[in-house]
């Protein structure tokens, strides 16, 4: 199976960009629920960083060939940057994005009603915090987009199994120091279900979106020239 993860709309109408926008909002939304639910919520207990590996990884397999299965921020704007998505896109993708996150909060409260969230203790901890969030985004952008959108492993059937894997290795390593986020949308639903504290979201959201930058300015550099 062969997916470009950014898909490019500069010759489509407006019904498939409209669509894209659907289907990121869709595939955000299952990742934050699961993230909620699984995790925060501890429905999942220990394997938490499995489903929501899994949940992204199948996302991307179904959503792949509308929208680019980004799903996360951080994702489109180093598809975005490395040429692979219109650049005109990029805030549409940001809003659906977003408001999948708020969206699947909400619904994973009406799930389960009266959950209790402890807020994590991350005060003391920003720079190795912030390290590690870079680290891991940095690692899925990087690893979208040589499996997703370069002409070297164009037709490969791996790149949803890569991109969960990725985020499953990174929960279970630094999931304990930053909650192991790497997603904007994921930090954003975790300042709305009260486990990451709203002062750090902004610290957040930048240092996964400097990571994006990094891994597409990476991908540049070091791409064969087929790429």
């Amino acid at each position: 199976m062969e997916i470009d993860m950014g898909v490019e709309f500069a010759s489509e109408g407006s019904l498939m960009k409209i669509k894209s926008y659907i289907v990121e909002f869709i595939g955000t939304f299952f990742l934050v629920f699961t993230v909620c639910v699984a995790a925060v919520f501890g429905t999942a207990g220990a394997m938490a960083p499995l489903a929501i590996g899994l949940v992204l990884g199948i996302m991307i397999y179904a959503g792949g060939h509308l929208s680019g299965g980004h799903f996360n921020p951080a994702v489109t704007l180093g598809v975005c940057l490395r040429g692979k998505c219109c650049i005109k896109d990029l805030p549409f993708y940001w809003l659906a994005q977003g408001v999948a996150a708020v969206v699947a909060v909400q619904v994973a409260y009406a799930l389960i009603p009266g959950g209790t969230v402890e807020m994590a203790k991350l005060d003391g901890k920003l720079v190795p915090v912030l390290i590690a969030e870079f680290l891991f985004t940095f690692a899925l952008v990087w690893t979208v987009l040589n499996t997703a959108t370069a002409k070297g492993t164009a037709g490969n059937s791996f790149y949803g199994l890569a991109i969960g894997g990725i985020v499953i290795v990174g929960a279970f390593t630094v999931g304990s120091i930053s909650l192991g986020a790497f997603n904007p949308a994921v930090a954003t639903g975790l300042a709305v279900i009260g486990k990451l504290p709203v002062a750090m979201l902004g610290a957040y959201i930048a240092i996964q979106l400097a990571a994006g930058v990094v891994a597409a300015v990476a991908f540049k550099l070091l791409a064969g020239p087929q790429d």
